[in-house]
């Protein structure tokens, strides 16, 4: 009997395959990779009690694409836009040293509820990032921060095959191409754009405002912002 190939076990394979070894990177610039070094076996109990718990079958699902993960964050723990908080209650784990953007998060977790709940729109969405693993630069003060792909030309030249192939490798899991929610309206979209009008990976590609900016600078709008969320999440 053939085993069943599951969405989970795809992005699980997915996650565990990404390699930088043969990228040549600028100088200044490091990746973060959660799949390997010392906090490895963490990284994939937490992302496989995830997505075994929402991803179990082999329903197509829309794609929603961040830039890259933050450092400290996702970067850390393998599991996009999630909260150490949500993520110890969705999998039972103690998750230690890690953080992410709680109001990033936070407006996430408004919207997938208004949207009907975690079980809704895990069924209906898949998340992660253009460059799905993280970026750091060492600053003039010796400091590692964060960065994204697109802030510098030649590391954005230097990851280009790889983001392709990410993306090429992701929809290959069941993604229903009709429509990509990039989650970044400025530069991401931009460049998420203009690599989809090179390879046709979607129908089209709808910008939606980055959570840390709502928060920040646009949070006596945050309801006006969750309505443009679900307006286009629910629009087939």
């Amino acid at each position: 009997m053939i085993e069943k190939t599951t969405f989970a076990k795809q992005i699980l394979q997915f996650n565990a395959q990404l390699s930088v070894e043969r990228l040549d990177l600028p100088a200044g610039f490091r990746m973060v990779n959660p799949y390997i070094g010392d906090q490895k076996e963490q990284v994939r109990e937490i992302t496989t009690a995830f997505y075994q718990k929402y991803y179990n079958d082999a329903k197509p699902r829309r794609l929603i694409l961040g830039s890259s993960p933050a450092r400290r964050g996702s970067a850390i723990t393998g599991v996009p836009f999630e909260d150490v908080k949500h993520l110890q209650n969705e999998t039972g784990i103690f998750i230690d040293n890690f953080y992410i953007n709680q109001s990033s998060s936070g407006f996430l977790y408004d919207v997938i509820y208004e949207y009907g709940g975690c079980e809704k729109f895990y069924t209906d969405f898949y998340m992660n990032f253009v460059c799905p693993l993280g970026l750091v630069k060492t600053n003039s003060k010796g400091k590692e921060i964060n960065c994204n792909y697109y802030e510098n030309k030649k590391l954005q030249e230097s990851l280009y095959s790889f983001i392709i192939d990410a993306i090429h490798s992701q929809i290959s899991f069941g993604i229903d191409t009709s429509v990509c929610y990039c989650i970044g309206s400025g530069q991401n979209y931009d460049f998420l754009s203009k690599i989809n009008k090179e390879y046709l990976f979607f129908d089209k590609i709808i910008p939606l405002e980055h959570p840390r900016f709502i928060m920040q600078y646009n949070s006596k709008h945050k309801g006006k912002y969750m309505k443009k969320y679900l307006s286009a999440l629910k629009c087939r």
